[in-house]
């Protein structure tokens, strides 16, 4: 197995690799995002590429980085991190009773031994169908702490699982990392 670098802090996407067997070092990027889209799969592929690219640029020859981003978006509007817990329970009330789509984009870039690196960009698109919610059910979930770091306000692997009522598409892509299809992409890539 070659060595790969995922450009995240993530522990969802970190537990992701290690399922399908590839152990990454982790490396965060600090780079400062810059956004020229608001279409939300042209905006993940956009940010997963900056982040890739700015730890790349310290890598070596050999090397497989991995930059991700997700964002949720509903009827074409971006639902990033909340601010608030009521910016939280905003974002859930908007989700409760519809389908939505989480978008992740992915950047994979083979360090060349001669500067002559190789990448890849792409991004996976899931729909998620969330059950109708009192008004004190999303209260409730908008004032814990789950919501607080997750684009869309909600994690599907936690509390809020209880509220899905079907996806299509990538489960894995809603924690942050198609898996499945990142691994074929590495496979052509020659990254692992």
């Amino acid at each position: 197995m070659k060595s790969v670098v995922l450009a995240s802090a993530s522990p969802r996407r970190k537990e992701l690799l290690l399922q399908i067997g590839i152990q990454p070092e982790i490396v965060v990027s600090h780079v400062v995002e810059q956004v020229t889209s608001s279409v939300p799969s042209e905006v993940v592929m956009e940010l997963a590429s900056q982040k890739a690219a700015d730890v790349a640029a310290g890598r070596k020859a050999g090397e497989t980085v991995i930059g991700s981003d997700t964002v949720v978006a509903i009827d074409g509007k971006i639902l990033g991190k909340p601010k608030t817990h009521e910016e939280a329970r905003e974002m859930i009330g908007m989700l409760s009773g519809r389908v939505h789509q989480v978008y992740t984009g992915v950047c994979v870039i083979l360090k060349g031994e001669d500067g002559n690196d190789r990448s890849r960009v792409f991004f996976d698109k899931t729909d998620v169908e969330v059950y109708p919610l009192t008004e004190e059910e999303i209260f409730q979930y908008a004032m814990s702490e789950e919501p607080m770091d997750k684009a869309g306000a909600y994690g599907v692997q936690g509390f809020f699982a209880r509220y899905i009522k079907g996806l299509k598409g990538s489960y894995a892509n809603v924690m942050g990392l198609p898996v499945s299809r990142l691994y074929q992409e590495l496979k052509e890539l020659n990254g692992i």
